[in-house]
């Protein structure tokens, strides 16, 4: 009988099985950002210890660092002493690090795989939960936490428990103003956000076979919010293109060698899985947010669900509405955004930028709306700019600010105030994420957060797609 991918790079990488059970796996890739290491170092320090493998680790800074003003030192005291926290610790222990003023700086799930850091067949490791990115390559990828960032430090290795694998396959062709965001969505609000406990996702079907290596991305992000441990995509020439002359992906003869073993971690034919879901593309449909997890979504042009006591769970639905200060039966479309946030981890790649910029060309943001366009590395930046993107979101009234998290959560100067509404391209959407208490969060494409901007209220997407296509702007 075949394997999984997940089967196959388990295997490969499997030191010993624990007495506990769990397996000992060898980690191909460990990124380390701010927030998540400086505990971790200063365990190694106080053991005498060193880094295990220094060539196996990379650095970046991203979720505290501000997206306007850089000079140093920062005005935030606890960001400036985690920033030269990091700096300091890739020093000393060799540890290669992009940093501020490098022009390979970024969000760490975007930068890994624009380096080429990130290949098929790899495990990789992160102190960051959306450490599920780098499956759309074909990788097992796990989000862990400090104490377990040390442990890999110190020996490379990370001990985690056996997975089941779900296979989702999503099969047709995605209707027009429906993106990859609206899939996972749609996947989240199907299987539920704790559907994926003790699984990997392994994302199928034609239509995520069509998808370009950004969009999987997004789906792979994701596949947290839904519970599960990991989430990948099976390596293919899509994949191998990608990789293709990127600083740290293999050259010449040896690029052809990787592509082969590449090629042969796909999942066989006669894999078995634990579990299948198929999802029809066309029957999609652009998705907003109304709650307080990324589960509680619903079409555009739906109504936000009321209060039913005959089902389950209606009391998380009572306390997400008053949250929310909604009113059940009303529809979605229609609600007031104060922000409009384009970025993440989830969507801030080249082309979730062109796509936003398609839609706000020629309008602007709405006067009582703050628009954020926050590209996701240096080099996604720069190249927007050759192409006239930051131009065109300048224009419509939009910030254009410089690489980092930003406002998809509130550990830097980008935060919600009060009660703010905010649109946004990001993957969470719970209580007090952007920096504000009483805050609320509607997650959706990029696409839908720009025609939301300047509409300046939640609006379907595919109205102002069609103008543009009809060339009425």
């Amino acid at each position: 009988m075949g394997k999984t991918l997940l089967q196959k790079v388990w295997d490969a990488h499997a030191v010993r099985i624990l007495p506990t059970g769990q397996t000992q796996l060898f980690i191909g890739l460990h990124l380390i950002h701010e927030v998540t290491t400086p505990q971790a170092f200063d365990a190694l320090r106080a053991r005498g210890w060193k880094v295990s493998r220094p060539d196996r680790t990379f650095g970046t800074v991203d979720h505290i660092v501000p997206t306007r003003e850089r000079n140093r030192p920062f005005l935030d005291l606890l960001a400036e002493d985690m920033i030269t926290a990091l700096e300091k610790n890739c020093h000393d222990f060799g540890i290669r690090l992009a940093g501020l003023g490098d022009d390979r700086q970024g969000i760490v799930h975007v930068i890994g795989p624009e380096l080429g850091l990130t290949q098929p067949g790899m495990t990789i490791a992160c102190g960051d939960s959306h450490t599920s990115t780098h499956g759309a390559f074909g990788a097992v990828a796990f989000g862990i936490g400090t104490s377990q960032v040390r442990d890999v430090l110190a020996s490379q290795c990370l001990a985690i428990e056996p997975l089941k694998v779900r296979r989702i396959k999503v099969d047709g062709v995605l209707p027009r103003g429906v993106y990859a965001k609206d899939v996972i969505l749609a996947i989240i609000q199907k299987l539920g956000v704790g559907g994926g406990v003790g699984y990997a996702y392994e994302y199928a079907g034609s239509a995520i076979d069509r998808m370009s290596m950004d969009e999987r991305m997004t789906i792979c992000n994701m596949s947290i919010e839904g519970g599960a441990r990991v989430g990948y995509v099976n390596p293919d020439q899509t994949t191998f293109d990608y990789l293709k002359g990127r600083p740290f992906a293999p050259e010449g003869e040896a690029f052809e060698r990787a592509k082969a073993w590449w090629a042969s971690m796909a999942s066989d034919a006669d894999a078995r899985y634990d579990d299948e879901v198929v999802i029809r593309a066309e029957e999609l449909t652009p998705l907003v947010t109304w709650g307080v997890n990324p589960g509680q979504s619903i079409g555009v042009g739906g109504r936000i669900p009321s209060v039913d006591a005959s089902l389950p769970d209606q009391q998380a639905v009572a306390d997400a509405l008053a949250y929310m200060g909604l009113e059940g039966g009303k529809p979605i479309a229609g609600m007031r955004v104060d922000v409009a946030f384009i970025g993440s981890c989830t969507n801030s790649r080249l082309s979730d930028l062109r796509e936003a910029a398609r839609i706000v060309k020629g309008r602007h943001v709405a006067p009582h709306v703050k628009g954020l366009v926050v590209p996701g590395s240096v080099a996604v930046k720069r190249a927007a700019e050759r192409e006239g993107l930051d131009e065109i979101f300048r224009t419509a009234g939009f910030e254009w600010r410089d690489a980092g998290c930003s406002m998809c959560l509130g550990m830097n100067p980008d935060k919600l105030v009060g009660d703010q509404v905010c649109a946004t391209s990001s993957n969470r959407n719970f209580k007090g994420r952007q920096g504000s208490p009483t805050g609320r969060t509607l997650l959706m494409s990029p696409a839908m957060v720009a025609a939301a901007a300047v509409a300046g209220e939640v609006v379907d997407v595919r109205e102002l797609s069609a103008e543009v296509a009809a060339g009425a702007i």
